[in-house]
């Protein structure tokens, strides 16, 4: 795609007042328009477009072919809210947030951006009040079925964006996960329903001592790291083992790490811990890595994924304390609790002798 560079010097639109209550009450039910202004500038790469001198929406449109007086009122839309901005002249130049609508951006969130406005989306969060009042998700009476058939079964682009989003989360929190993690003692380390395996292998790259093995579903670990697998930089220190730890881990390992796997149900939470606990040694370490929506800086974007588990597949994000009570109810001892980065937090935690 051309992007589109020109020369002017320009100055930006002034920021708007903080608006009263009754306005912020008006924008926050009109959020949709938000989302799916976000997801139609990712859809048609607008950010991509946009190089880093400013440019006019008529430009621009010749860019991405669309109709240059739409693509202005999306973009000045957009302005409002710090994704692009608009100039006293007129044209738009970018963010820091527009920079992550950017597919070459290393902390790209064009990916995450689609999958959390896929069509499915605007589906099911109009019956919020039936999850609500029921307790469960209400994705199967819409769809007929469960959310991960209906993925893959009726919705194959929705499924690719929903691998592509998960890879570059995984990808980006792992480099996180990697740098706060003190491996020291550790000889083996096995990370449990790990997807891909980005943790694993951004771990056996920082530390070549260590060995690991990488346990999800099959068809989970089929797609795993190239790193990780059969002729890759990192399969020489790396086993691959398919499986669901709910039913069993055979695994042993120094340093266990779950993340963001405990926001099923109550029964599988339990059966999955249960599995660590009975596959670890006495004094092996168990860390727990997980979304919080309380007592952290990230509660408008971590109790927004607690409301769409609720009606996709009937889970829920922990607060600190609903997880401290799961993990030492599973019979692990708790020791640090550490923020990975502004939206996870490591529950550090020891197998008792």
């Amino acid at each position: 795609m051309t992007t589109v560079s020109t020369t002017p010097t320009t100055t930006p639109v002034q920021p708007v007042p903080t608006p009263q209550p009754a306005m912020r009450l008006r924008e926050i039910v009109f959020g949709a328009a938000r989302s799916a202004a976000v997801r139609a500038a990712a859809r048609l790469r607008v950010a991509d477009a946009l190089g880093e001198k400013p440019a006019t929406a008529d430009e621009l449109a010749a860019v991405v072919k669309t109709e240059p007086g739409p693509l202005r009122r999306l973009l000045r839309a957009l302005s409002c809210y710090g994704v692009f901005a608009e100039n006293a002249d007129g044209t738009f130049t970018h963010t820091d947030m527009s920079r992550l609508l950017r597919e070459d951006d290393p902390h790209s969130l064009r990916d995450i951006s689609l999958w959390c406005t896929e069509p499915w989306t605007w589906e099911v969060w109009p019956r919020l009040d039936d999850a609500v009042r029921s307790g469960g998700n209400v994705f199967e009476d819409v769809f007929g079925k469960e959310f991960f058939d209906y993925l893959h079964q009726d919705a194959h682009e929705s499924a690719q964006v929903f691998n592509r989003a998960m890879t570059t989360s995984s990808m980006q929190s792992a480099l996180d996960v990697a740098a706060l993690l003190d491996l020291i003692g550790v000889s083996v380390v096995a990370d449990i329903g790990g997807g891909q395996g980005h943790v694993l292998a951004s771990l056996l790259e920082k530390h070549p001592s260590v060995s690991g093995t990488l346990m999800d579903l099959p068809g989970v670990v089929a797609r795993a790291d190239e790193r990780l697998r059969d002729g890759g930089s990192l399969a020489g220190r790396a086993s691959i083992v398919a499986g669901d730890c709910r039913e069993g881990i055979p695994v042993a390992a120094d340093l266990y790490i779950i993340k963001n796997i405990l926001e099923w149900d109550d029964d599988s939470t339990r059966r999955a811990l249960a599995s660590v606990c009975a596959a670890a040694r006495p004094g092996a370490r168990v860390v727990v890595i997980e979304n919080l929506v309380d007592d952290t800086p990230s509660m408008r974007f971590t109790t927004a994924m607690d409301l769409l588990l609720l009606l996709n597949v009937g889970g829920a994000k922990h607060t600190r304390q609903s997880l401290v009570d799961r993990l030492s109810g599973a019979g692990l001892s708790i020791g640090e609790i550490r923020p990975v980065n502004p939206y996870l937090h490591a529950f550090e935690c020891v197998v008792p002798g």
